[in-house]
């Protein structure tokens, strides 16, 4: 062994020494780009959910009154506040249209006997708060941030990195990350390689995307 090499191997002991193994992650890079700590959440993907930002459509009437239709949004504290009959907020984040329904006949229940109340969402065009939920675009993108998930559920990488306006220059298309959390709360992930998709032509790489899944693109090192 050289002088020099040993004069590094007494130094690089040294250091392992003083700081564990953080020093070798920061001189050769993670392995994995952690991206910014965006968890991904577990969302229900059996039915749409009430959030914010939902639009709303409530028929109220009864047996002997003429219905009356509402349309409301949802505000950003998950409530609506009913422009006919009921003044104070009701609170519906997170619940399903029948849940929601149950919950407006009881309250309904003060001023109308029997009431007959439907609930459905606004139409939706795909602009605003999609009630099945979002995928978090994160990283080297032109527009990161929610994108939403269409009522047919085929958000694929692929089709979420296009309506996230696409990749920026510096993007490392082999190594695309998605984080996926279960129901019981365990965090899977998956590493997205886009030339084998596109230039290969292995389809079956471009993975069906859920609600609350995170996509971090990290950058390339070279």
């Amino acid at each position: 062994m050289s002088k020099r090499l040993a004069v590094w191997f007494l130094i690089s002991c040294a250091l392992v020494g003083v700081g564990g193994c953080q020093w070798l992650s920061n001189l050769f890079g993670p392995s994995e780009p952690a991206g910014p700590g965006v968890r991904p959440e577990w969302v229900d993907p059996s039915t749409p959910r009430v959030r914010p930002g939902v639009g709303l459509v409530v028929v109220v009437g009864s047996g002997v009154s003429q219905p009356v239709t509402m349309q409301v949004l949802v505000d950003q504290n998950g409530d609506i506040t009913l422009p006919h009959l009921l003044q104070a907020p009701v609170a519906c984040n997170k619940l399903t249209l029948d849940a929601l329904k149950q919950k407006l006949v009881k309250a309904y229940s003060e001023y109308y006997k029997q009431p007959q109340i439907t609930v459905t969402f606004a139409p939706y065009d795909g602009k605003g708060v999609s009630p099945w939920g979002t995928v978090t675009v994160l990283g080297e993108v032109a527009s990161p941030g929610p994108v939403n998930m269409p009522p047919t559920m085929d958000l694929t990488v692929t089709k979420v990195l296009q309506a996230a306006g696409g990749l920026r220059p510096f993007a490392d298309k082999k190594s695309i990350k998605v984080s996926r959390c279960d129901r019981d709360g365990k965090i899977t992930k998956y590493n997205i390689d886009l030339i084998e998709i596109g230039e290969k032509g292995r389809i079956e790489k471009d993975i069906t995307l859920r609600a609350g899944d995170v996509v971090w693109v990290p950058e390339t090192w070279y």
